[in-house]
């Protein structure tokens, strides 16, 4: 059920076809609420949105090859996940999109550290998920990721 390839493009065309309108639609809705500076990458193998190297040439502390993660999608065996950094390391962040999920879905959100796991295609909250993608700059991203988790 996952999703490969070398390229966005690849990915998104490889998507299961019993989830690729929904995934693609996830991927639509990420980028078209993006905040200036951050990008659709390929990171840790998967489809991602990240700070690129040119804005953060440092990488991610785990693996500087590899530009700094800010969010994902996923196609996994029962589950479309979307993962994002913010609601793991801002706990304001995540207590606004906790309150907020009910509001535009009626599944229990089902919810790791920062992945958010969808078994249900059709109940995706697109809405809430664009809403989501722009309360972050890069700026506080960077200050968040730097004060957190970047060894000094």
């Amino acid at each position: 059920m996952k999703a490969t390839g070398n390229t966005v493009k690849e990915i998104l065309a490889n998507v299961p076809e019993d989830r690729m309108e929904a995934f693609n639609k996830l991927h639509k809705t990420i980028v078209k609420n993006l905040p200036k500076g951050f990008e659709p990458a390929i990171s840790y193998g998967g489809l991602g949105y990240v700070v690129p190297h040119k804005i953060y040439p440092d990488g991610y502390h785990c693996k500087p090859v590899e530009p700094l993660p800010f969010a994902g999608i996923a196609s996994q065996k029962n589950t479309i996940n979307f993962y994002h950094m913010g609601i793991y390391a801002d706990a304001e962040l995540l207590n606004w999109f906790v309150a907020e999920y009910p509001k535009h879905c009626k599944q229990k959100l089902d919810m790791g550290k920062s992945c958010i796991r969808f078994k249900k295609f059709d109940e995706i909250p697109f809405t809430l998920i664009g809403e989501l993608m722009k309360k972050m700059t890069v700026a506080n991203w960077i200050n968040i990721y730097e004060s957190k988790y970047k060894k000094k």
